[in-house]
C-alpha cells in the first residue's frame, strides 16, 4: 500500500516552502559507498517519495540522470516548477512499482519517506531494479531528538516543541513511529548481506521562527489534525510561534534560531 498524506496542493506548497535539504555531508558518505560497491561511473539515481525535490536536486551533480518520484502530482508539480537542474526529471509513481528495466538503477534512495513503502514490495522492486553493485540509501531523522538553542534559553524552547508533538500525537501514523526507531525493520528485512547503518548524524541548521513553525506545518501530523479541526491547527501554529517569541524575547518571527537533528542512514549493496 502507498500512503497518500501528502497529496494536496497546498500542502507540497508548505512541503516545498519549509523542507530543509538533508546534510551535505551525509549525501557524501552515500557517495562514497556507491562509489566503493558499485564504482563509477554512475548514470541513475532514483529518489523515491521525492517530496519536492530537495534530496533529488542534491544528488544531481554525481550522476548522469537522476529520477524524483513521489505518489503525489501535487509534490511532482512543486518539484519541476524549480529551475537549472536540466538532469533531473519528476514522474508520479510508487516505490512497490518501479518503471525501470532489470539491473538499470546505480542507487535507490529515499529521504524521510522509506517508513510510508510497503517494505516486501518495495524490497523486491530494488533487488529487481538495482544494477549489480549498485545501492540502496535511506535516510531520514528522528524528531523526538530534535534541540532548538537561542542563547541561554534552549530548555524552554525545546519544552515547546515537545509540547506540540504531544498535542500531535494522537493523530500520529504508525508509519512515523518506523521513521523513529530508524527503520530497524526495514534493514532487518534488507536481504542483501552488504549492509550497514549510520545512526546519531548530527546536523544543524539555522532557521529564523517563522520557519520553524512552517516546518511543523508540513508534518503529516499536523496535516491530519488540520484535517479534523482547521480551527485549532491554526491556533497551535500562532500559539507556538508566540510562545517562541516570548521566551526568546523579541517579537520579530524572522529572528534566527538553532535547530539541531539527529540522521540517520541505512546503506545496502546488491551482491555483484
Amino acid at each position: 500500500m502507498a500512503y497518500q498524506l501528502f497529496e494536496g496542493k497546498n500542502h507540497a506548497s508548505v512541503y516545498q516552502k519549509y523542507r530543509f535539504l538533508p546534510p551535505t555531508e551525509l549525501k557524501n558518505i552515500i557517495i562514497q559507498y556507491l562509489d566503493k560497491k558499485k564504482g563509477q561511473p554512475h548514470v541513475l539515481a532514483v529518489d523515491l517519495g521525492c517530496g519536492t525535490g530537495q534530496h533529488s536536486r542534491l544528488l544531481a551533480p554525481h550522476f548522469k540522470e537522476v529520477v524524483g518520484m513521489d505518489v503525489s502530482e501535487c509534490q511532482v508539480e512543486e518539484a519541476r516548477a524549480v529551475p537549472g537542474f536540466p538532469n533531473v526529471t519528476y514522474r508520479k509513481g510508487t516505490a512497490e512499482e518501479l518503471p525501470f528495466p532489470n539491473a538499470s538503477v546505480d542507487l535507490l534512495t529515499a529521504a524521510s519517506a522509506a517508513h510510508w513503502f510497503d517494505q516486501s514490495k518495495f524490497l523486491a522492486e530494488a533487488s529487481r531494479v538495482l544494477k549489480p553493485g549498485g545501492c540502496i540509501a535511506l535516510l531520514g531523522f528522528s524528531d523526538s531528538k530534535t534541540k532548538l538553542k537561542y542563547q541561554n534559553c534552549g530548555e524552554k524552547l525545546n519544552h515547546i516543541y515537545k509540547e506540540v508533538n504531544q498535542v500531535l500525537l494522537p493523530y500520529t501514523s504508525e508509519r512515523v513511529a518506523l521513521a523513529e526507531n530508524k527503520l530497524e525493520k526495514l534493514y532487518s528485512a534488507i536481504p542483501f548481506p552488504d549492509k550497514e547503518r549510520i545512526d546519531c548524524f548530527q546536523a544543524k541548521y539555522v532557521r529564523s521562527v517563522r520557519t520553524l513553525v512552517g516546518f511543523i506545518e508540513s508534518w503529516s501530523m499536523f496535516q491530519t489534525y488540520k484535517s479534523k479541526d482547521p480551527k485549532r491547527a491554526e491556533e497551535l501554529l500562532v500559539n507556538t510561534q508566540k510562545r517562541l517569541l516570548e521566551q526568546m524575547g523579541v517579537t520579530s518571527p524572522d529572528t534566527e534560531i538553532e535547530q539541531e537533528l539527529e540522521f540517520y542512514c541505512v546503506l545496502a549493496s546488491k551482491p555483484q
